[in-house]
């Protein structure tokens, strides 16, 4: 039996990769993205990352808003009949506004909270029940490793932190009924919008290489990667954890090391 998995966020670049890979193992795919437009592309541009007829033939595109839990679990439940209960939930949401305190107004604050970690809930709740009652099922929540140390931006921080220890609750509370969950929180990733910051200053990728261990960078399919080990049987026994997928930002900060023993890593 094909597994039924859901992605969030499903037309953005990470997103993409998550579609792509979910499809090419063989799985049945509920891709749910605000944007209709966005939707309406996305089997175009699998099918131009190479995804098979075949394989797009399981895409079941779902228009739905994250921050309207309501409306969410309603349209969640419709595509589970029509398709088949959602057997994993990656829950691919994130956006940012406020850079700094300074330049964080309240409603910068309350709108990152409500998206990247009430949304993040929404997902889960869309799901949850549908899960114990059936004793099984993975949840993969996208998150940052702003979640882990200060790199501005502090509403959309201060959610991804929530939303570690959000999976770690989630992980203790519903182990008992076959469901695991973990979060994967990626480094600087080649998207869209990082490239929308790569147009504004060329030299942004090559500064930024000087923090990384690796002297790289993840890209949508080493996050993808990530998510479907996870939820793998591979995986089978891995609950409650927060996976950097950052090419060793969070493992130390090599400039600083440098300074500190006065030696070339």
């Amino acid at each position: 039996m094909r597994r039924v998995t859901l992605v969030t966020g499903a037309a953005g670049g990470i997103g993409q990769a998550l579609c792509r890979r979910v499809l090419q193992a063989g799985d049945r795919l509920i891709a749910l993205d605000h944007d209709a437009g966005a939707l309406d592309r996305l089997a175009g541009v699998l099918a131009g990352q190479g995804v098979s007829a075949d394989d797009l033939a399981r895409l079941h595109p779902l228009v739905a808003d994250v921050t309207d839990c309501a409306a969410l679990c309603e349209k969640v439940a419709a595509a589970a009949a029509a398709v088949g209960p959602v057997d994993v939930l990656v829950s691919n949401v994130g956006a940012a506004r406020g850079p700094t305190v300074r330049k964080t107004a309240p409603q910068d604050w309350q709108a990152d909270i409500h998206l990247n970690l009430n949304g993040a809930f929404h997902c889960v709740e869309a799901v949850r029940e549908a899960m114990v009652e059936r004793r099984s099922g993975q949840l993969v929540l996208i998150g940052s490793v702003n979640a882990l140390t200060t790199l501005g931006h502090p509403a959309y921080s201060a959610a991804k932190a929530a939303l570690v220890s959000y999976t770690r609750s989630l992980a203790m509370e519903l182990g008992a009924y076959g469901i695991r969950a973990n979060i994967v929180l990626p480094g600087t990733v080649k998207t869209p919008a990082w490239q929308a910051r790569a147009d504004k200053n060329p030299q942004v990728f090559e500064q930024l290489k000087k923090w990384y261990p690796l002297g790289d960078f993840a890209t949508p399919d080493d996050v993808a990667d990530a998510v479907l080990f996870l939820a793998s049987p591979a995986a089978r026994v891995i609950t409650g954890v927060a996976l950097p997928v950052d090419a060793g930002l969070m493992a130390g900060i090599l400039p600083m090391a440098r300074e500190i023993t006065v030696e070339d890593y």
